[in-house]
């Protein structure tokens, strides 16, 4: 009996203390995460289930494109092509079940890491009263990737500062930052630090990638020179896509971080995982406070 109340103890006071390691919210609101990226769909490809399980799971969820992608397509551009992604990314939103996805209206293929974009992204950081912050590494092959990964570690710890973009209120405490994946390795390789299994969810990710047509179906196979074996039909274009873009093999570095966080009984169970990388420049996350922004994590 005598263990039974202990037991019961500590599981409570677990719990107490994860309640408590909320960073910005009360610990009586959800915990509030935004993505900031560079284009409509970067966070769909590589953080969409983990989003669309955090949703499900109570937390708020926000996808913000710093472009609006209207240099992302071979046939359309400009306006349109901006307006038409704009779409495409409020479907996906619904389609994953996030709260909100804000597009910001700078040029496609523009984008540098300047003062007034800074400043917008500090402001959005501060509006969402963020707990989490999700960015790009600033290494990558396009560089509207890697400024954006650059303007979201420049707006860390400024979101604090109250003398710096005064007309939003500071956030209290620097947010977590977390990297999405990526697979470069100059100047340093992906730490894959936390990785989520999204078996569970990986259909309703595909539906979010699906949202994206102007770019799953037309731009991106033609860069790749594979716009002909893009199927017409719905049904079988969707089964296209899960394997041209979910069906990719996990590697030995991103099962070790599942082993790390779900056991590796549990862990060989998955077949898809997103995986992040904790930035050193927000705060850094204890272990309790990484299993209350990933509830899915196992125990």
């Amino acid at each position: 009996m005598n263990k039974i109340i202990l037991t019961t103890f500590v599981l409570l006071f677990a719990a107490a203390s994860v309640s408590k390691a909320q960073i910005n919210t009360s610990d009586d609101t959800p915990l509030r995460v935004i993505a900031i990226f560079a284009h409509p769909d970067d966070a769909d490809s590589k953080m969409g289930g983990t989003a669309a399980m955090m949703a499900q799971m109570g937390h708020e969820v926000k996808f913000l494109s710093l472009t609006n992608g209207d240099a992302g397509h071979h046939e359309e551009g400009g306006g349109f092509l901006g307006k038409r992604r704009r779409a495409e990314a409020k479907e996906a939103a619904e389609r994953l079940g996030i709260e909100e996805y804000e597009v910001f209206d700078n040029h496609d293929a523009e984008l540098l890491p300047e003062l007034h974009i800074r400043m917008d992204v500090i402001r959005a950081i501060r509006e969402w009263n963020a707990d989490v912050v999700l960015g790009l590494r600033p290494n990558d092959y396009h560089p509207d990737h890697r400024n954006a990964g650059q303007l979201v570690i420049d707006a860390s710890y400024m979101v604090i500062v109250p003398n710096v973009t005064p007309d939003t209120e500071p956030v209290p405490n620097n947010p977590v930052f977390l990297y999405m994946q990526d697979r470069f390795s100059k100047p340093n390789p992906f730490s894959h630090d936390i990785v989520v299994g999204i078996d569970e969810v990986i259909d309703t990710k595909l539906a979010g990638l699906d949202a994206h047509t102007s770019q799953m179906y037309e731009w991106l196979p033609w860069t790749a020179g594979r716009l002909d074996e893009v199927p017409e039909d719905p049904d079988e274009r969707l089964e296209w896509l899960r394997q041209r873009w979910i069906g990719r093999e996990m590697s030995e570095e991103q099962r070790a971080g599942l082993e790390k966080w779900y056991g590796p009984e549990r862990a060989a169970e998955f077949k898809y995982a997103e995986s992040f990388e904790i930035a050193e420049y927000g705060r850094y996350p204890s272990e309790d406070e990484i299993r209350m922004i990933f509830p899915m994590l196992g125990n």
